[in-house]
């Protein structure tokens, strides 16, 4: 125990003292987060021992991406995407759907001896993309500020839309009472009526609570990184209980809060950054320790295939699709589809698909495990230099530019994460 608590602590130090600098380069941080968490790991120099069990790993992986939700909306360049809004807005409501029905259709000739349903929950885990993975992207202002906006609202909401379309399949697949329309319709008003009910109210009230509280001199410095992170987990937790989307939750509550927050926004949101950049480390090691090593032998030429194409074709030609008409490049259609990746929510669904005890649940644990760890390595080592040279490449493209006065046409400036 104290080996392990040892290990990734000096890990953490380590890192957190060169992040910036390695930041820079084509190699970011999940990348190697997972790539420690093999070596350190069982399988090859047993320096950790992460006895992680599912429920315990689902809730690593909520916790940080809700932070994660909460913060990248909060960050939000709102004046951006109001004029950009027509192309998350096809990816999601044109490109997510398409995505799944081919990632259905893939399933169903790579697996056919798994049963119709457990191919459609495959499809559901590993259609939304991962607002941590694609930092890198949508933090880079030299990618043109609508693109950057599009892939975080994206990332953002997918997940939450992704949530009860995957219980849908899950009640159906353990063969609940019910058309799949009626149930499908339940859930969906269900989490995402509460999740946008529940962050953006909480959002506000926590907004004003604590302009009040400065107002009146009754916090200080030391506790400003505190407010932030208390109040996305508090978004989550409230909208979960009340059986709504604590994703959707907290990248709404995030987009209102920070909407209000004019004074000390960028305090207030490193702060919370830097919370969330230590649960994403303990999140890629623990997987890369615990889960990864466990499933790694049971892949065969099937889980490899589908796992390629998940992260190309059924995610590429989708978006391409939804993007038709609207006059935006092919270059610029190929970066926003590439740059889906896979990872914390596709952790947390198959977890939680694990514990409803899904009929080939092995087949989807491996072919999930297979695609994230090949997003991580895909998208992290490929993020910098594919955004450099589409930045550089797009600057002559008008549907890529906001309609900006005067200024930096990217809008609102991240700092470095």
């Amino acid at each position: 125990m104290y080996l392990t608590l040892a290990v990734l602590s000096a890990f953490a130090f380590v890192y957190g003292v060169v992040a910036t600098r390695v930041e820079r380069t084509p190699v970011n941080g999940p990348v190697i987060f997972l790539a420690f968490g093999i070596l350190a790991g069982p399988h090859v120099l047993g320096l950790l021992d992460l006895s992680v069990q599912g429920e315990e790993m689902r809730i690593v992986a909520e916790l940080t991406l809700a932070l994660v939700l909460f913060t990248d909306s909060a960050n939000a360049d709102l004046a951006t995407l109001r004029r950009s809004i027509r192309i998350p807005q096809r990816m999601l409501l044109i490109g997510l759907p398409l995505t799944l029905a081919f990632g259905f259709g893939v399933g169903m000739l790579l697996f056919p001896d798994l049963p119709l349903f457990t191919v459609a929950i495959l499809a559901t885990i590993l259609a939304p993309t991962d607002a941590a993975l694609g930092k890198a992207v949508v933090t880079n202002e030299a990618v043109p500020a609508p693109v950057r906006e599009a892939l975080n609202v994206e990332s953002g909401l997918n997940d939450g839309i992704c949530v009860p379309i995957l219980f849908t399949f899950l009640a159906l697949a353990a063969g609940t009472d019910g058309s799949a329309a009626e149930i499908a319709l339940g859930l969906v008003a269900e989490e995402i009526g509460i999740g946008l009910g529940v962050g953006v109210g909480l959002s506000v009230a926590g907004r004003y609570a604590l302009r009040a509280s400065a107002d009146r001199g009754w916090i200080e410095e030391p506790w400003t990184q505190i407010p932030v992170v208390v109040l996305a987990l508090t978004c989550f937790g409230v909208a979960q209980a009340a059986g709504g989307s604590g994703f959707i939750a907290c990248f709404t509550g995030g987009l209102a809060f920070g909407g209000l927050v004019k004074q000390h926004k960028e305090l207030l949101m490193s702060r919370a950054e830097g919370s969330g950049n230590l649960l994403s480390l303990l999140t890629w090691v623990m997987f890369g320790t615990a889960v990864v090593g466990k499933y790694i032998g049971d892949l065969d030429w099937r889980i490899v295939t589908y796992s390629l194409l998940s992260l190309t074709v059924i995610r590429m030609l989708p978006v391409s699709l939804s993007l038709l008409g609207i006059g935006m490049r092919w270059d610029a259609q190929l970066f926003l589809g590439w740059f889906g990746p896979r990872g914390l929510a596709s952790i947390v669904f198959v977890v939680i698909a694990m514990g409803q005890n899904v009929t080939g649940s092995d087949t989807l644990a491996a072919t999930v495990v297979c695609t994230v760890t090949l997003s991580v390595l895909g998208h992290g080592l490929s993020a910098n230099p594919l955004s450099a040279a589409f930045s550089a490449r797009a600057l002559s493209d008008p549907t890529l530019r906001p309609r900006a006065q005067g200024g930096d046409e990217g809008g609102h400036s991240h700092s470095d994460r």
